[in-house]
């Protein structure tokens, strides 16, 4: 270009050639999904996920106190308070294992509103039951809604989080779960006598932030892992480009979705994944058999051990059980994974063996063992969220979630069932022995078995 023409040609004409060289020299440095720094997108899933376990925390929170309301209504043996105690628990076993292999197969997106949808209305339909048998189908659908949520949320936020964030981000689940766990623990405390029909009420309540988080996650798009998976490469790398960037790469961590859908759950048990399926489903088991256990009958349990005096011991432990939530997410960060997992096993184990040979009349010591307890099994509890997601390969990452949270409900939801009963027939002290013994097998399984996934790519603490 001459000087002439340089000075007669319009501005961008000159500058064009400028910006289009420094670019091809300067291309933008690609930075993979896992290594991201936390974005809006990343707080938007993690506040969806979030949202549903502080639903589903107080959805079971809410049925100790309502137990004791129904029992003045429609008086309760042993058998009902069980079944119902256990009600969502059995739900929640048989949605995991339907909605974890149909979130493989399907995809998450859809199960991610389907599976509140089946939450809202079931938990407002409790307002009318008329039956221990209808308000047990009502709390079964309830738990069958909470299992593919359960699958689908840790499955989605686990393939969306950078790796630096994802312990601290799975590892929350917990603590939001226990806050909704302990609100509904204080709302039934405080309203749980205030009106013959105040079971209904506590019941139903819980259609209220179903209901919110179900309008919210309408628009939330599909992992782009998932899709990746299925060879649908082109809607993958739109969705990472919509929200992350241009420069983002994502790399699939598992066999092809043709593979996986034909092996179904038989896939979890090949030679590869077998070991981590078999951890995963134990470590899970054992942890949740005496928290849903205890916390279920926490009245009941404190009156036994004779430190129901007003609400002060229940607010206590409650207040317990979100500090230890708090500090489990600390403790995720800063310890090895598996440090953590088998130190709180035999912490919590040895604390429900004190309360077992403890007097009545050392009331101070036991409630220092319940503390303990109630501090540890809180904190060590974000690991359920964070093991399952980070084990498995994401083409069969929700079944293997599925699997494990199946395992771990049923196992509480026989636990819960037999708590009332093992008390009745065999004491206290009895009930807690078993229930260590539970613990103890917990850490044995998990020194036997448990990986270290901390500071590793989702596709490396998947071992693919």
């Amino acid at each position: 270009m001459t000087q002439h023409d340089m000075q007669t040609a319009p501005p961008g004409l000159i500058a064009q050639p400028a910006i289009a060289t420094h670019q091809a020299h300067h291309p933008p440095h690609p930075v993979a999904l896992d290594d991201l720094p936390l974005n809006r997108f990343h707080v938007k899933i993690a506040g969806l996920t979030f949202g549903a376990h502080f639903t589903e925390g107080y959805a079971l929170g809410t049925v100790g106190y309502a137990l004791s309301s129904l029992n003045r209504q429609i008086p309760l043996d042993s058998f009902w308070m069980g079944a119902l105690g256990s009600s969502a628990l059995i739900g929640i076993f048989l949605g995991s294992l339907f909605f974890g292999w149909l979130s493989d197969r399907l995809g998450r997106q859809r199960i991610f509103l389907t599976s509140f949808v089946i939450i809202t209305v079931a938990a407002f339909m409790q307002f009318f039951a008329t039956s221990p048998l209808e308000l047990f189908l009502l709390r079964v659908m309830i738990g069958i809604g909470m299992g593919g949520d359960f699958t689908v949320g840790h499955a989605i936020l686990a393939e969306f989080s950078p790796r630096k964030h994802r312990g601290a981000l799975l590892g929350s689940f917990s603590v939001v779960w226990t806050i909704g766990y302990v609100a509904a623990n204080v709302l039934g405390l405080h309203y749980g006598d205030a009106v013959p029909d105040a079971w209904r009420w506590l019941l139903a309540s819980a259609s209220v932030p179903a209901l919110i988080v179900l309008l919210l996650r309408i628009g939330t798009p599909e992992s782009p892992r998932w899709l990746l998976g299925k060879g649908r490469d082109v809607e993958a790398h739109a969705i990472v480009r919509k929200h992350f960037g241009p420069n983002v790469t994502l790399d699939a961590d598992g066999n092809s979705g043709e593979h996986s859908s034909k092996g179904g759950y038989a896939r979890l048990f090949g030679p590869d994944l077998i070991r981590r399926t078999l951890f995963n489903c134990a470590f899970f088991m054992c942890l949740v058999i005496p928290y849903f256990a205890i916390y279920t009958f926490l009245p009941v349990i404190l009156k036994i051990v004779d430190l129901n005096n007003g609400f002060g011991a229940d607010l206590l432990l409650n207040a317990f059980l979100v500090i230890g939530a708090v500090i489990g997410i600390w403790l995720t960060i800063k310890l090895p994974r598996r440090s953590f997992l088998i130190g709180s096993f035999a912490v919590t184990c040895a604390m429900l063996l004190a309360l077992s040979v403890l007097p009545a009349s050392a009331s101070i010591a036991m409630i220092l063992a319940f503390a303990v307890f109630t501090l540890t099994m809180s904190a060590f509890s974000n690991l359920v969220g964070v093991f399952p997601p980070e084990c498995f390969p994401t083409d069969v990452r929700a079944r293997g979630v599925g699997l494990a949270i199946a395992c771990s409900r049923l196992g509480s939801a026989i636990g819960t069932f037999l708590l009332p009963v093992g008390i009745a027939q065999f004491g206290f002290p009895a009930t807690m022995i078993a229930l260590a013994g539970v613990l103890l097998i917990g850490m044995i399984v998990s020194i036997a078995w448990a990986p270290e996934t901390k500071n590793l790519t989702l596709q490396e603490a998947s071992g693919t």
